[in-house]
């Protein structure tokens, strides 16, 4: 009775590595920016196949992405104190069964949006895919300060994906929503890279608060921040959305600045992992405030 006890207690660790590898927390962000996208282009509920085939297809691509990030940077986070607990460098999956399944999901992923959805949105899970592998971690990430700033465009899709599922084109709507998400990354990560400064530092990962300095890296998130207030306020400008979008949009844009500029003129008065958090719960309802408009409309 005890060792079977264990045997199910040891699968389901190893099952909850394999899922660690995903970052499903990650995953789910990127889902609640695509499925108010959906909802938005439809004008109400999307049509059930097609939501399911973009938000299955999207996560398993997304996860894997992720897969291959941990892959490649296993060594880096071996290093860093705040990665070391992950399943590679903690010896809990092997680097090639990472790879296997990086590589795994992201065919499955883009399979599934190609059937589910056509070759445009298929396209765009693809390019999603390649860029953050290819691009920002292989490309960007140890090499310039902007890697977050440049490679912020693959977490940056799931809205443009899903506007795009639903319209069969781009459209001025899923290119703004692009812009929210992608004017939003640098003020996320650098948020949490003021608090990790050190980490990065001994890692040799040059991220903007290790190159420039940590109160450039707070006036910088400031500048963002408000560029991504005042763009997530033009919605309106290009997509049918009402007063309850612009309501939440003021003051959930609002706290953001606010923050960012606490942050930067009185640093000491306020931790980067308050702004980090914040960003986190702005950008989620953020997007449900489109959805829950769309569909009331």
């Amino acid at each position: 009775m005890q060792s079977a006890l264990s045997r199910t207690v040891s699968l389901w660790q190893i099952v909850g590595a394999y899922i660690a590898l995903a970052k499903p927390r990650i995953v789910l962000l990127l889902l609640v920016t695509a499925m108010p996208a959906m909802a938005l282009a439809t004008g109400g509920w999307p049509e059930g196949g097609l939501m399911a085939s973009v938000l299955l297809g999207g996560a398993l691509a997304a996860g894997g992405a992720n897969a291959l990030n941990c892959y490649l940077e296993r060594d880096v986070d071996q290093v860093m104190e705040r990665t070391q607990r992950r399943p590679i460098p903690a010896g809990q999956v092997r680097p090639g069964h990472a790879l296997a399944l990086g590589l795994a999901l992201g065919v499955l992923g883009v399979g599934v949006v190609q059937m589910g959805a056509g070759t445009l949105p298929a396209a765009l899970v693809l390019a999603s895919y390649l860029f953050y592998v290819v691009v920002y971690t292989l490309g960007l990430k140890r090499a310039t300060p902007l890697n977050i700033v440049i490679g912020g465009a693959a977490g940056a899709m799931p809205p443009l994906i899903g506007w795009t599922a639903v319209r069969g084109e781009m459209g001025w709507p899923g290119a703004l929503m692009f812009g929210i998400v992608f004017l939003w990354t640098p003020v996320h990560f650098w948020a949490l890279s003021l608090h990790y400064a050190a980490d990065y530092r001994r890692a040799g990962v040059p991220m903007l608060p290790v190159v420039s300095g940590e109160e450039k890296t707070r006036l910088w998130i400031a500048i963002h921040a408000l560029a991504t207030a005042l763009v997530s306020l033009a919605l309106p400008l290009v997509a049918e959305v009402g007063k309850a979008y612009i309501a939440a949009a003021a003051a959930l844009g609002g706290g953001l600045v606010g923050l960012a500029l606490l942050l930067w003129l009185r640093p000491h008065s306020l931790s980067p992992l308050t702004l980090f958090h914040y960003s986190n719960w702005y950008l989620l309802f953020l997007f449900v405030a489109i959805g829950v408009d769309a569909l009331a409309l």
